[in-house]
């Protein structure tokens, strides 16, 4: 058995299927952990989504917010982007069972393996987000943040909550903040998050490199070296090029859908395998 975990797929299904066949994945035996924004820019978004599901309990995904904004634009609450290739997701005919198996889905999953005790251990095991945890939070709070937000996603006022998810602030966690102002948060830091002040507020302004960036900016994951965190795992970023350079935080958009390649970690073995991508975006 054997876990793989792949970047952003972002509509690109041929290059999907290529990494799943240079493995010979077997979803009676191996298991697929995919960071989210399964859908957008790539040529078969509505595969993508179909291909997943199809592999029931063998694939965990998390939410992008690539993903969210299909949720959003589905309810009329976002508008299509002229870029996004989801028209076909929403004509199909089964255009609402696929939007609901991913308005299910989490923002925030966990891997862990039995150590020699038998119980799971975060050092063996990892966490899942699409594009961080951030800097204010521990896992606990992580994990607290985001079943709060998936339980509103998934309630029978979601449409609400979608329309609610939009803007950049607040751009730093309080135990204060409003029930919506919490939601947005959580929402911002799981699923856009990249760069952020010094002091851990998130700023939404660049999406530059992180050698670009503004001196007053650096990446998130560097302000988590405090935390005693288990492995991360995120994606979202392409422009990393799935470079990290904290231990133990592994970086996997590597930009299929910009002409960059899909990536796929074994998570046992630690091997990195790709496959090139023309441009679709």
């Amino acid at each position: 058995m054997a876990n793989y975990v792949i970047g952003d797929l972002q509509g690109c299904l041929a290059e999907l299927n290529i990494l799943l066949a240079e493995v010979a994945f077997n979803p009676s035996r191996d298991h697929l952990w995919l960071t989210g924004d399964l859908v957008a820019r790539g040529p078969d978004s509505l595969g993508c989504l179909r291909r997943v599901i199809a592999l029931g309990n063998a694939a965990t995904t998390v939410l992008g917010n690539h993903d969210l904004h299909l949720l959003a634009v589905a309810n009329g609450i976002g508008k299509p982007k002229i870029a996004d290739k989801i028209s076909p997701i929403l004509h199909a005919a089964d255009s609402r069972d696929l939007l609901y198996w991913l308005r299910q889905q989490p923002l925030l999953v966990e891997h862990a393996l039995a150590g020699n005790s038998g119980e799971a251990s975060d050092a063996q095991g990892f966490v899942m987000t699409h594009a961080g945890i951030a800097p204010q939070w521990n896992i606990e709070q992580a994990r607290t943040g985001a079943r709060s937000a998936e339980a509103q996603l998934r309630s029978s006022n979601y449409k609400e909550r979608l329309a609610q998810m939009y803007g950049n602030e607040p751009d730093y966690w309080q135990h204060d903040l409003s029930e919506l102002e919490q939601l947005r948060f959580t929402i911002n830091s799981f699923t856009r998050m990249r760069l952020c002040h010094k002091d851990g507020r998130l700023d939404f302004a660049h999406k530059a490199t992180v050698s670009e960036a503004p001196d007053h900016l650096v990446p998130w994951f560097t302000l988590r070296e405090d935390h005693q965190d288990p492995p991360l795992i995120f994606g979202h970023w392409a422009a990393l090029e799935g470079q990290c350079d904290v231990a133990h935080i592994h970086a996997l958009d590597t930009g299929c859908v910009w002409g960059g390649c899909m990536s796929m970690l074994c998570w046992e073995t630690g091997e990195r395998i790709s496959t090139p991508c023309p441009v679709y975006a």
